[in-house]
């Protein structure tokens, strides 16, 4: 490469790469556009895109994160950076609740809160294909494989694999697909994409896992519906919950199950 070419490179952001380029525009959170859920002087929750970012890549995009300082200082009119602090985390192509603090005593206590299993989450998810039975509750055992970034699934314990915990039960059918709604007891890496798929129901558009072909938007059918806690602060019930994306099969979800 010669040094022009080199010099044109510099500074440019690396590109994102594609099992398959989505056909629609990936659309990410803005200050303007955040979709606040709710807030108060402790914490605050919004409904992520299934595009946004909670922790920084490769491809260097804003993170959510950074989105909701700059949110909280256009709001408040902050004249430096505001503190926000991450507690848990959605992948990418999924969408919907996630919770910040907005101060370090509630960022201790909710740390805490999902390490000792005392937030309870609910997922929504439309699969390809059906589980074996209307409910049930899953054991297992997840390896991660830090290169594929993938986890695999396995039926017991050893080196290097960690014990994870969920249940689900049918809510739905179409004639392509089924919908499920999904409660995880603990917070693996991509530990509901990775079950589902070794109980023979992939995630609509989530090709690492088994799923036929991709989404337009490269987002998957997997929705963090709603998360319940005891306030850090106050002490007092929280429940939070997060519309689906505005597509045919999560309003045919709606329409059918609820």
């Amino acid at each position: 490469m010669s040094s022009i070419e080199e010099d044109r490179n510099l500074g440019k952001r690396p590109q994102r790469e594609w099992v398959k380029p989505p056909s629609e525009p990936i659309v990410m959170s803005t200050p303007d556009s955040l979709r606040v859920l709710y807030e108060d002087n402790h914490i605050i929750a919004v409904n992520k895109r299934n595009s946004d970012i909670i922790q920084h890549d490769q491809d260097g995009d804003l993170t959510l994160c950074e989105t909701v300082k700059q949110y909280i200082r256009m709001k408040y009119h902050k004249p430096g950076a505001a503190f926000i602090g991450t507690v848990h985390r959605l992948d990418r192509p999924v969408s919907g609740v996630v919770l910040y603090a907005k101060t370090t005593k509630a960022l201790n206590r909710l740390s805490n809160m999902f390490k000792y299993r005392e937030i309870q989450k609910t997922y929504w998810a439309v699969t390809e294909g059906s589980p074996a039975h209307i409910e049930g509750q899953i054991i297992n055992y997840l390896r991660k494989d830090e290169k594929l970034n993938k986890t695999f699934v396995f039926s017991s314990p050893a080196e290097g694999r960690k014990e994870a915990e969920l249940s689900y039960k049918l809510v739905g059918k179409s004639d392509r697909y089924t919908f499920l709604e999904i409660y995880p007891k603990t917070g693996r890496h991509h530990q509901i994409r990775a079950t589902m798929s070794s109980l023979g129901c992939p995630i609509k558009g989530d090709i690492k896992y088994g799923s036929k072909r991709t989404n337009t938007n490269a987002s998957i059918h997997l929705h963090a519906r709603a998360i319940s806690f005891e306030h850090p602060v106050r002490k007092t019930p929280v429940h939070i919950i997060a519309s689906p994306p505005d597509d045919v099969l999560w309003n045919l979800f709606l329409v059918n199950c609820f």
